[in-house]
């Protein structure tokens, strides 16, 4: 059982509290990305299993009608063990997904995975075209190419700034460069991508500058953000008739990612410490 602590990052730890918090979402204008938790497998038999859930998670989104997609780590279905066993485990979640007009989201590790990665949600976009979607980090000095790559793959691109610690030869290391580059490469997605654009981001600035392209261009976009973070901004967005969807994990592997979510925000921790104490 996940402590109370920890329960407003996290939604629960099985399926069906999962899917009850994005039924709660959607009652509130949100839509769910539902993420079971786990990753770096580096053997076959686990990495089936979460397959095996997330084929299940997606009939289950669709049989309660939910406004709700899935997204997938590449190192929970596979990658360490192999291209081909992450790239079989993926396709089988898409299938299953496209059977009931479920969306897939892939999420992006560490640069070492970003090529194998890419790849594997190419081929997937060329069978389930507009079925699939990567995330793409801005911190990264490649991204320019890989985005005007993918600007002729039907697939979808949620933008974020990057979570791993990368090489500074590889990756922009202040807050500033990483800022400018995500702006740019927001102003391109919406000058380029005509179906549709995934914000994923909690930064007020990011998400004017996304409005404000939008105005621009006309093209649609969603906004990303985390369960337990920013939750009033989520709602009040979707007030606005913006298209808001929560990240929603779950999970028995919760503690690493909760820890993880405490250390990145400075309200995230405030928070964790008034838990504690009780204030």
């Amino acid at each position: 059982m996940i402590p109370p602590i920890a329960s407003r990052f996290v939604a629960g730890t099985t399926a069906s509290g999962a899917l009850d918090h994005v039924a709660d979402c959607n009652e509130t204008g949100l839509g769910g990305i539902v993420n079971l938790l786990g990753e770096h497998y580096h053997d076959r038999e686990p990495a089936d299993e979460d397959a095996d859930v997330y084929c299940r998670l997606v009939d289950e989104l669709a049989a309660r009608d939910l406004n709700g997609s899935v997204s997938v780590k590449p190192s929970q279905i596979g990658i360490d063990v192999g291209l081909d066993v992450f790239a079989e485990n993926f396709d089988r979640i898409v299938e299953a997904a496209a059977d009931d007009d479920v969306f897939v989201w892939c999420d992006m590790e560490d640069h070492t995975t970003t090529d194998t990665t890419l790849d594997v949600v190419e081929s997937a976009a060329q069978d389930h075209p507009h079925g699939v979607g990567v995330a793409i980090q801005a911190n990264l000095k490649r991204t320019r190419d890989d985005l005007q790559h993918l600007a002729d793959v039907p697939a979808a691109v949620r933008l974020v700034k990057g979570a791993y610690d990368e090489p500074s030869s590889i990756a922009y290391d202040a807050k500033a460069e990483v800022d400018e580059a995500y702006k740019e490469y927001l102003e391109f997605l919406f000058r380029e991508f005509d179906r549709g654009v995934a914000v994923g981001s909690h930064d007020p600035e990011m998400l004017d500058a996304a409005v404000e392209l939008h105005e621009e261009y006309g093209t649609p976009f969603e906004i990303q953000m985390l369960m337990g973070v920013r939750e009033d901004a989520q709602r009040d967005l979707a007030a606005k008739g913006y298209e808001v969807n929560q990240y929603v994990p779950y999970g028995d592997k919760w503690m690493q990612y909760f820890y993880r979510r405490v250390r990145e925000r400075k309200e995230n921790a405030l928070f964790a410490l008034r838990a504690v104490v009780g204030v």
